[in-house]
């Protein structure tokens, strides 16, 4: 069922139930405050006739009786009036009762012997009415009761005008609601549903540099339609690192399997007989081997990051993590003197294992960027909130059109090809960011560069096994 016609349901609902259940309130409290007018009023013409018949009766000088007046000096049109004695029997009753009479109720009789006033709604023929029943005494003994009634027939028209329209006036306002909210919701959702088919369109049509047309409504969809396209333009950005992604690797596996194919070629061609040159084509087949597997090693690892691989995080001495890699630099420094600097103590929470693979990359990059006789030094200073660890070298320097992209997967300077599967530095940064830090360059063309390492003393996750994304 579309969102509108739902809304539009549970708008009614909502607005009928309300309008129902005010409407019983409003019922019940007209049909209280009428009961409540109508008991007054017996009330207070029971307190009248009271007063007349101790003003007007006496006692009879032959039978000793007390001689009541007629009802009818204290009739109106809407109320019935009839006194009785205390055995029941009717000494007068107004004319508007004609040949009806109202029922002595036997607990009526009862209460009113008592001295006791009671309220009661009882049939006359086929007329309800409310009776209010009080007793007469007389020089402190109770002679009869006066009943005083009215018909509850205007009531209960009044009532049932009452109710069927409110019966009325709920339908019709149920029928309003179910328009209105029509209205109301298609106007709400007709931004969303241009939205939608916009957003249909650009998938269709593989399209994703189209963005949606932002609304100036400063409300809801204004933000939606600002989040979706954000969404696009990330979605644009990881579908162009994916095609330059395949472009790359492509481009990497190729060099190398052409490499790998022409010596194959030139064994076929007899080169295994002379050992010399079967040697030398062993060995470039092998390095190129070695870089293919340097290249997937390096791509694995950048998918498991991009899927959030775990860091073990723990206490790391950073100047133990320093003195290894300087010793495993020397190795492959081939001419090019490396040396420690400025060396504070210390200690961060982190994976070893990956901040030794980030400052082996770091370290690699200088020397493979710094001729032989230059110089790559390594330093670790420790600051109030920041542990900062610099790899300076002595090498060409990286041009200032080149600085924004050399975090870039695969991004490789002219001329550096051959030395690299253009993935060190970008695994270096990964690093880096997943322990709350990054990796800043300076370089000036001929001159040098200086990669800084900043981590926190102090990062907000230091849980054992935290996820990097």
């Amino acid at each position: 069922m579309p969102i509108r016609i739902q809304l539009t349901l549970w708008y009614t609902f909502l607005l009928g139930a309300i309008l129902i259940i005010f409407s019983i309130l409003l019922y019940m409290v007209l049909q209280y405050t009428l009961h409540v007018q109508i008991d007054h009023t017996l009330y207070e013409r029971a307190n009248q006739v009271l007063v007349g018949i101790k003003s007007q009766s006496e006692i009879d000088p032959l039978t000793g009786q007390v001689r009541i007046p007629q009802a009818n000096a204290f009739s109106s049109p809407s109320i019935f009036i009839q006194v009785i004695r205390t055995d029941g029997t009717v000494v007068s009753a107004t004319d508007n009762l004609g040949n009806l009479r109202i029922p002595l109720d036997p607990q009526v009789q009862t209460v009113n012997q008592n001295g006791e006033a009671i309220l009661k709604t009882l049939l006359i023929g086929d007329i309800p009415v409310r009776i209010y029943s009080t007793p007469i005494i007389y020089r402190g003994r109770v002679i009869g009761a006066v009943q005083v009634g009215q018909s509850l027939l205007d009531v209960e028209n009044t009532l049932r005008q009452v109710l069927v329209f409110l019966f009325s006036g709920v339908v019709v306002a149920m029928i309003l609601a179910a328009v209105v909210g029509a209205f109301l919701s298609w106007t709400a959702l007709r931004p969303i549903e241009k939205i939608t088919q916009t957003a249909s369109r650009i998938m269709s049509g593989q399209d994703l540099k189209q963005r949606l047309p932002v609304p100036d409504t400063n409300d809801e969809i204004e933000h939606l339609t600002v989040t979706i396209n954000e969404m696009l333009e990330r979605l644009d950005n990881f579908f162009q690192a994916q095609v330059r992604l395949s472009a790359d690797v492509s481009h990497e596996l190729r060099t190398p399997l052409t490499a790998i194919r022409g010596n194959v070629d030139l064994l076929r061609r007899g080169a295994a007989s002379d050992p010399q040159e079967l040697h030398e084509t062993l060995s470039i087949i092998e390095g190129e081997l070695d870089r293919m597997s340097r290249l997937v090693a390096d791509l694995l690892l950048l998918s498991q990051a991009d899927a959030g691989m775990s860091l073990r995080m723990q206490t790391v001495e950073l100047d133990t993590i320093i003195l290894d890699v300087y010793r495993q630099a020397r190795v492959i420094a081939n001419g090019v003197n490396i040396q420690l600097g400025h060396e504070d103590q210390a200690v961060v929470q982190g994976d070893p294992d990956r901040l030794k693979q980030l400052l082996l990359n770091l370290v690699t990059n200088a020397l493979k960027h710094t001729p032989p006789g230059g110089k790559v030094t390594i330093s670790l200073y420790r600051e109030p909130e920041w542990v900062r660890i610099t790899v300076a070298d002595t090498g060409r320097g990286i041009a200032p059109s080149a600085l924004p992209h050399i975090f870039e997967r695969f991004y490789q300077a002219h001329g550096d090809e051959a030395k690299g599967t253009g993935l060190g530095l970008s695994i270096a940064q990964w690093i880096a960011q997943a322990h709350g830090g990054e990796i800043t360059v300076e370089s000036e063309l001929g001159k040098g560069s200086v990669f800084t390492l900043w981590l926190p003393r102090n990062p907000a996750n230091k849980n054992n096994d935290t996820a990097a994304t």
